[in-house]
């Protein structure tokens, strides 16, 4: 064998040893989607941050809200004092929120780019259980999106509450009717939060069940 057709034939093997290496780390549809779903979980932890003190801040808002009706209009200045210190404590409730929305819409935005992934697979069993996984987190999405608007509103109006209350001429009828605006939105509220985390853990076990078809070995908890 004559060395030109030994360079020829030893760049040949080269070349097939590369080409059967890139087939071998060519990543599966599945494969994708895995990494694109746990960047997910991660774009979700700002939203899971926001929960303790969002808990903490209604729970002083709640204490203050307390004190306030239990309060004689003759103390009026408490009960003004009080009032400042409730919104300052409605407006860090909102913040917190808003950074909890901020998180959802990164999760969101993440979440989509696996729409393609999904056209790739060709296992129709695999796929429909991927189609299922999909509609349920933009469903999830939604409901979050129902949640942020229902409490934004909530916000502004215990803040329009807590200035009535600084109105030494503001009439019980209109304290009634604004704290059972209030109370409407909050049941509105509760309602979303259920249907949102009954939703998640749907979510969840469809994402798990979808591994498991797929074959995919994770390690869970």
């Amino acid at each position: 064998m004559s060395n030109s057709r030994k360079s020829c034939l030893f760049f040949l093997i080269v070349i097939g040893a590369l080409l059967l290496a890139g087939c071998l780390n060519k990543q599966t549809p599945v494969d994708k989607m895995y990494e694109i779903l746990e960047k997910v979980v991660s774009s979700e932890e700002g939203f899971k941050e926001q929960q303790e003190p969002l808990v903490e801040l209604e729970k002083q808002e709640k204490k203050i809200y307390d004190q306030i009706i239990s309060l004689g209009m003759k103390e009026f200045e408490k009960i003004n004092q009080l009032s400042n210190d409730a919104i300052v404590i409605v407006d860090k409730r909102k913040e917190h929120m808003d950074k909890e929305q901020e998180s959802i819409n990164a999760s969101q935005k993440e979440f989509q780019t696996i729409s393609p992934l999904i056209m790739e697979i060709e296992e129709s069993a695999l796929k429909d259980k991927a189609n299922e996984l999909y509609e349920i987190m933009i469903e999830r999405y939604e409901i979050h999106d129902q949640l942020y608007q229902h409490y934004s509103e909530g916000v502004e109006l215990d803040k329009e509450l807590y200035t009535m209350f600084q109105n030494e001429e503001i009439q019980m009828e209109q304290l009634d009717s604004q704290i059972t605006k209030i109370n409407a939105v909050y049941e509105k509220i509760l309602e979303d939060n259920k249907r949102f985390n009954e939703k998640t853990e749907k979510y969840n076990e469809t994402k798990l069940a979808f591994y498991k078809e797929s074959g995919l070995k994770i390690e869970t908890e």
